[in-house]
């Protein structure tokens, strides 16, 4: 049993690595993005785009996540993404 719970939380050790990995890579995407926004006149935020945004993620979830879930978690990325980069102009 001790040899499943260490490859198990070896598994989630990775997995969380990878979650840290993504959402600096999407920081980095963003800032590109609103760099360009700002350079081409473009509003920053677009309210269409974060309801598509929403209506991929929930078509990909496959579970076990649950619906409420996702909106919580899509919430909580929008905000980190707005507060970690809050520094931006645009």
């Amino acid at each position: 049993m001790s040899d499943e719970i260490t490859r198990l939380r070896s598994s989630i050790d990775a997995n969380d690595r990878a979650i840290v990995a993504a959402v600096n890579d999407r920081l980095r995407l963003v800032t590109e993005l609103w760099r360009l926004k700002r350079e081409h006149g473009i509003d920053r935020l677009d309210p269409d785009r974060e309801q598509r945004l929403r209506a991929d993620l929930a078509a990909a979830n496959g579970g076990p996540l649950s619906a409420e879930g996702l909106d919580r978690l899509v919430d909580e990325l929008l905000a980190l993404t707005k507060r970690e980069l809050a520094g931006e102009s645009g």
